[in-house]
């Protein structure tokens, strides 16, 4: 009799863990965007959320991103096709380039019917103001201020009075005139001359990433500070007066998870939106849940991220955040889907998908010896845990000197490609291992057409690209040898797939690329 209760005991423990398992599989799982999405900015309007990021030297710049779940985002459109044109580092001309920089964090807003969406760009030292009353179409009015107000809030107060919050450390604030037109120059004042001061410790970041809100009549500020031999840290700052005093804690302390700001739901619910450092994937998004006590937000559950939300689960990143692309385009389509991005400003008569239906032509302008000064490199951002790309091209309109192929785009890049030497073309497989591109290995091809993939795993922060060949399409050559995929500083940006061509010898050949392919699966997972 004993024997017969412990097996029903056990039947009845293991059909518990399959339905608490499957009841996992049907919420929401942290992060909720596996991919490069960082300095997020999120507005609910009725039911629909919209979400502004940041995409530094890419163009177009500023992707607004719609939900209508907070869950599962796609993109809609972008704040702009190009920052400035005047500029040699967002040009990548006479050496120069602007990786890194470009327009950051963004701040969104809607008021009295129109979406607001501002930046800043150190490379320009302005600050960007773009409206609309259509945020999925435009078009996008334009305002530029004179001054670079570093990782600012945008916030419209019930007075009718607009206000920029900004800076780092020390938080100051500043009036904007109506129309937003100018700044009130004699209206800027410090908010909070040490907004780090709740975390009580040596800071390495001073507090940045302002984002300010007005719930119930008090004001929350939310910012994000980095202590010594800490990690990334939410601040909150509330007050009952926009000019104080206001009084701060710490907002949440775990795996990193940090800047951001807070969000309802249409039945009431609150959630803090908020990113985290992983690797060569880049910054991705987190949600945390929100409940409030004596007036202030409490973050998280017990002071932690949970890995299940109480939302909708998530769809596979595919035909929202980036997408394949068979290049083919039919009447009225655009010609580039919002998934891609340029490397910096593109030269827009050295591309086509055009000139020949079903391919995407690139074409050499210049000559180029350095990988990463190469104008018109198109790209997507890579994603987790895993992902691979894959591409065929053909390439009998190459050049001597001319070089075309698929890479994965940071400082420490890696790429495969063709080249034409003396007549012949090579596959070539480079390293970029600390920023010194290196020859690994190289093939002589007797064809015109090829076939590259690269394959990433992020998977734990493996952070591993691994580069391959093929000449029917099915069977896959692995060359030279896995790469490492850092984040580095200097591009602050997620891993890219790049497709590209240049020319280091004679301008004026092309390469066209088929198709472009995506898959969330990798070698060693099939």
């Amino acid at each position: 009799m004993i024997k017969i209760q412990d097996f029903i005991y056990a039947i009845l423990a293991i059909t518990m863990n399959i339905f608490a398992s499957q009841a996992q599989k049907d919420k929401a799982q942290n992060p909720i965007i596996f991919a490069d999405v960082p300095d997020l900015s999120i507005i609910r309007v009725n039911d629909t959320y919209y979400m502004s990021s940041t995409t530094m030297h890419m163009n177009p710049g500023v992707p607004i991103m719609k939900s209508k779940d907070l869950v599962n985002w796609h993109l809609v459109n972008y704040a702009y096709q190009t920052l400035e044109d005047n500029d040699d580092r967002l040009n990548l001309d006479h050496g120069k380039n602007d990786y890194g920089r470009g327009s950051w964090a963004s701040s969104l807003r809607y008021h009295n019917d129109v979406y607001y969406v501002s930046t800043f760009s150190g490379t320009t030292g302005k600050t960007y103001i773009f409206s609309t009353k259509d945020i999925e179409k435009g078009p996008w009015r334009r305002i530029v201020l004179n001054n670079s107000y570093h990782d600012h809030s945008l916030f419209f107060d019930d007075n009718g009075k607009v206000y920029l919050v900004c800076g780092g450390g020390k938080i100051q604030i500043v009036e904007l005139k109506e129309d937003l037109s100018e700044v009130k120059e004699e209206t800027k004042k410090v908010l909070i001359e040490n907004a780090n001061e709740p975390a009580k410790s040596d800071i390495m970041l001073p507090a940045e990433g302002s984002q300010l809100f007005k719930i119930k009549g008090k004001y929350y500020l939310f910012n994000i500070c980095w202590p010594k031999n800490g990690m990334r840290t939410v601040i909150i700052h509330r007050a009952d007066s926009i000019a104080g005093p206001w009084e701060g804690k710490i907002g949440l302390q775990d795996l990193g998870v940090a800047q951001g700001g807070l969000i309802d739901t249409p039945d009431g619910r609150w959630f803090s939106y908020l990113f985290r450092d992983a690797g060569g994937v880049g910054r991705i998004p987190y949600l945390v849940p929100v409940k409030w006590e004596n007036g202030w937000p409490i973050l998280g559950e017990n002071g932690k991220v949970p890995e299940n939300l109480d939302l909708p689960v998530d769809k596979s990143l595919i035909t929202r955040i980036v997408n394949s692309d068979e290049f083919t385009r039919k009447n009225g389509e655009h010609d580039l889907p919002l998934v891609w991005q340029w490397n910096h400003n593109p030269d827009n008569k050295f591309w086509s998908v055009k000139e020949r239906k079903g391919y995407l032509r690139l074409k050499t302008s210049r000559i180029d010896s350095s990988f990463t000064q190469v104008k018109n490199i198109l790209t997507q951002r890579t994603f987790g845990p895993v992902c691979s790309g894959s591409t065929m091209l053909e390439l009998s309109n190459m050049k001597e000197g001319d070089f075309a192929g698929l890479s994965l785009l940071q400082k420490d890049f890696g790429l495969v490609g063709v080249k034409v030497e003396k007549g012949k073309k090579k596959i070539i497989m480079i390293n970029a291992e600390n920023g010194n591109p290196k020859e690994i290995e190289s093939v002589l091809l007797n064809h015109d057409k090829i076939y590259f993939k690269a394959e990433c795993n992020f998977k734990d922060q493996v952070d591993q690209g691994k580069f391959y060949y093929s000449l029917d399409g099915k069977k896959w050559i692995s060359i030279g040898k896995p790469i490492k995929m850092p984040y580095t500083i200097p591009h602050f940006m997620g891993y890219r797939f790049g497709l590209f061509n240049y020319a280091s010898k004679t301008i004026g050949g092309y390469a066209d690329f088929d198709y472009f392919r995506l898959n969330d699966k990798i070698s060693e997972t099939k």
